[in-house]
């Protein structure tokens, strides 16, 4: 009793132990971010680790392993009828297809074959590899959408300009006469030029016109000397037998 009593030393004091309350499963933030010292960033950047570069780039080295497509049968044959078509035809023309009616393509078709025509159609992945081995290789920029050739073995370009432009679904890109690529505008004054055989007769024409003209130039001076010498012929007779210059001089008779 006496030790619970307020009486005594204090170590005989009877004291009562204080009540905590502790939350069980959370933890005190003790630590907030704090930005590294700039010092410390350099170090940290200098000292980084950077891996060597292979000698060679990587897109320089061959696959280990290349996937070898089969070569189909049939993409053969087109790629052999694409090149026949550029070898045999001396004109070929690119054009841009859109959709339209069956009737409408059978139509052009027909109107085209009056004029030795052909239409072809390709596709962009069976032109484009045969044209990038070949001397047509700048005409790959005109293959990106569905495409259609126009080929004839003649130069049909006017008659092929007068088809199309009854056919808005069909747009002329560019075109290939004679191995020389030209470009729509181009054709298109292609298509105004004569044909061969005026153009031949005119370069003929003029031709000769320059020899005829050389010749008549060369001839002029010895005509022109000629007829001063016959003039003067006839003056020195003329002051022999005393009559006046041009007239005819008596003629002797046969009996003296």
């Amino acid at each position: 009793m006496a030790a619970l009593s307020g009486g005594g030393a204090p170590w005989r004091r009877g004291w009562l132990p204080a009540l905590h309350f502790v939350r069980r499963g959370s933890k005190a933030v003790t630590r907030h971010w704090k930005a590294m010292h700039f010092q410390r960033q350099k170090l940290m950047a200098v000292t980084e680790y950077l891996a060597p570069r292979p000698a060679v780039p990587p897109r320089c080295l061959t696959p280990r392993e290349q996937k070898v497509e089969e070569d189909n049968g049939y993409a053969r044959l087109l790629r052999r009828q694409v090149e026949e078509v550029f070898r045999d035809n001396r004109m070929i023309a690119i054009c841009q297809y859109n959709s339209m009616p069956g009737e409408d393509v059978v139509l052009m078709r027909h109107y085209l074959r009056k004029h030795n025509i052909e239409v072809k159609f390709v596709l962009n992945e069976i032109v484009r590899p045969v044209l990038s081995q070949s001397k047509y290789k700048n005409l790959l920029p005109l293959f990106v959408a569905r495409n259609i050739l126009l080929v004839s073995p003649e130069l049909k370009a006017k008659e092929m300009l007068r088809v199309l432009k009854g056919v808005p679904q069909i747009n002329l890109l560019g075109a290939c006469i004679d191995d020389t690529i030209l470009s729509r505008q181009g054709v298109e004054n292609f298509a105004k030029l004569p044909s061969l055989e005026v153009s031949q007769g005119q370069t003929v024409g003029a031709l000769a016109l320059l020899p005829s003209q050389t010749s008549s130039l060369l001839q002029r001076g010895p005509a022109h000397l000629t007829a001063l010498l016959d003039e003067h012929i006839r003056r020195l007779q003329a002051g022999e037998t005393g009559s006046p210059p041009g007239t005819t001089p008596p003629q002797s008779s046969g009996g003296h």
